[in-house]
């Protein structure tokens, strides 16, 4: 799956069959516009979708495997470039969009040597600019500190609901890279590079982005789900799902609660990553033997969950002088009965008890792993958060592993794999009950969705995303699709004041789709 984001030379290199009417509909209205704003043609149009997560929830940014798929949704630049040398060393940025009564056009002078962004200001334009800010900083590393960039003419649609749990802001920020790029001169843009400066590029508007989201945006294949690793280097490969009896489908329901990653950062998504990070350096402290060190990594923090998985192991290994046979379901296993033997406090730790396990300060404590991000809490759940993450990771496993057999040959009646569908939606439901009541990161309209679609006939119901609102996703038998949309018709949507458009995307039958591309224009066709 390594090498350049594909250039797509129609519409139907990005989309399936039956969305094409909409689509082609769509990307006619942007280009048309752009050219209206700025008189003359669109170059090319970037884009890069949103995601649903199947399983491995708030495990990516302790780099622990996920399984993602994109979905149609996405977020689309359409992009023209200048060169116009300016005396004040200043580049122009003009950036519209679609929905403009909601998200006000704005015009930017930026200097060739930096791109401020306040991330104190939750301004829609600041995902552009993070995603330009770490694609310059990348070129200048290609070219050379004399590198100028291009002005750019840009507008922006999306259709990937904001704080809908789908990733909006990794689709906007990882097509907004590759629309810098792109427009820049590049004439390839490899995909793992891409990744890599999207999930840097959206810490920049301060929210502690883990990388499950872009590697899904960029990765993506259409038909296929991604198993994405992070440890020890970025890697992504397709999964196909098996045949099953009956067939199995993924439905998305909106529950119509917003949370954004932003906003609710300090005390919800943020938080949740800093304590994750403070429980792997609380374990080490007090599980390895003093003075050892975990390694740096990719995680937000630099430190890791997983850094401790693999410190943890690989000195137990060094003190018996044996190659250890525990596969890594088996380690899982075992730090989840460590950390509960641990971390004892239910009512979590304070800076001060942390501190002085970590034998530091509180001042050196925030300095080091509190205070990069804004959180506000007075104890931090490190029991929790380490259950959740290390029972999470052992679940995709389970849940890959079951994917990658084949039921219908390896089960007891080929003519139905109802046992092995009933074992893939109790990890969903598994997974669930952690986000609910372990790692707190789910909310009464989810969990109600939820309810109904199991009781409607849904194998496994969850949250997906970030949580605290947003989307679920349910894996649901084919023949029970049409049950579970009227339960929640009659159950949820129906007490709910919704707009027609709200009522149209509150649930969405989701087939894995493909990843971000590039579109030129006067080389490609829309129809």
């Amino acid at each position: 799956m390594a090498g350049p984001v594909p250039v797509a030379r129609s519409l139907g290199d990005i989309y399936t069959p039956d969305a094409l009417p909409a689509q082609t509909k769509r990307w006619n209205n942007l280009l048309a516009k752009f050219e209206s704003i700025y008189g003359h043609e669109a170059e090319f149009v970037s884009r890069s979708p949103g995601r649903v997560n199947i399983i491995g929830e708030h495990i990516d940014y302790s780099l622990y495997s996920v399984l993602p798929m994109a979905i149609t949704a996405d977020a689309l630049l359409a992009v023209s470039a200048d060169f116009t040398p300016t005396k004040d060393g200043t580049f122009k940025i003009k950036i519209a969009n679609m929905q403009a009564e909601k998200f006000p056009s704005h015009e930017f002078d930026i200097a060739y040597d930096a791109v401020e962004i306040d991330a104190t200001v939750h301004e829609w334009t600041n995902y552009f600019k993070s995603g330009l800010r770490g694609a310059l900083e990348l070129l200048r590393k290609k070219h050379g500190e004399g590198f100028r960039p291009k002005s750019m003419n840009i507008l922006m649609d999306g259709t990937v609901p904001a704080g809908g749990g789908l990733s909006s802001s990794a689709a906007f920020v990882s097509a907004s890279a590759l629309a810098v790029m792109v427009a820049n001169g590049e004439p390839t843009v490899d995909k793992k590079e891409l990744t890599e400066l999207a999930i840097v590029s959206e810490r920049a508007v301060g929210v502690n982005s883990g990388g499950m989201d872009q590697s899904a945006s960029v990765f993506s294949e259409r038909g296929s789900a991604l198993f994405v690793s992070f440890a020890p280097t970025l890697k992504a490969r397709p999964v196909h799902f098996p045949k099953t009896r009956p067939e199995l489908t993924f439905l998305i329901a909106q529950s119509f609660v917003t949370s954004d990653k932003f906003v609710t950062g300090p005390i919800h998504y943020n938080l949740r990553v800093v304590e994750c990070s403070l429980a792997a350096a609380y374990l080490n402290a007090v599980l390895n033997p003093p003075g050892t060190q975990l390694p740096s990594d990719a995680a937000p923090l630099g430190i890791s969950l997983h850094g401790f998985h693999e410190t943890y192991f690989a000195l137990q290994e060094h003190s018996t002088g044996a190659t250890s046979s525990k596969s890594v379901s088996d380690q899982l296993t075992e730090l989840i009965y460590l950390t509960s033997k641990t971390l004892t406090k239910l009512e979590g730790y304070t800076r001060e008890e942390i501190a002085s396990v970590l034998n530091m300060t509180v001042s050196e404590l925030d300095a080091t792993l509190t205070s990069r991000f804004p959180v506000r809490a007075e104890r931090f759940k490190l029991r929790q958060r380490a259950l959740h993450v290390y029972s999470e990771a052992l679940r995709v496993l389970q849940f890959l592993a079951l994917l990658e057999t084949d039921p219908i040959t390896t089960g007891t009646n080929p003519e139905s794999t109802e046992a092995y569908n009933v074992r893939l939606g109790a990890l969903l439901n598994e997974t669930q009950a952690s986000c609910r009541d372990v790692y707190e990161c789910s909310c009464p309209e989810i969990d109600t969705l939820c309810t109904i679609a199991r009781k409607a006939g849904a194998y496994g119901s969850r949250l997906t995303g970030a949580g605290w609102g947003g989307c679920s996703v349910h894996l649901v038998p084919a023949d029970k699709v049409a049950a579970v949309r009227e339960a929640w018709e009659r159950e949820y949507y129906s007490t709910l004041t919704l707009s027609e458009e709200q009522k149209e995307a509150a649930v969405v039958v989701s087939r894995p789709g493909s990843g971000s591309a590039v579109f030129l224009v006067k080389e490609g066709t829309l129809a």
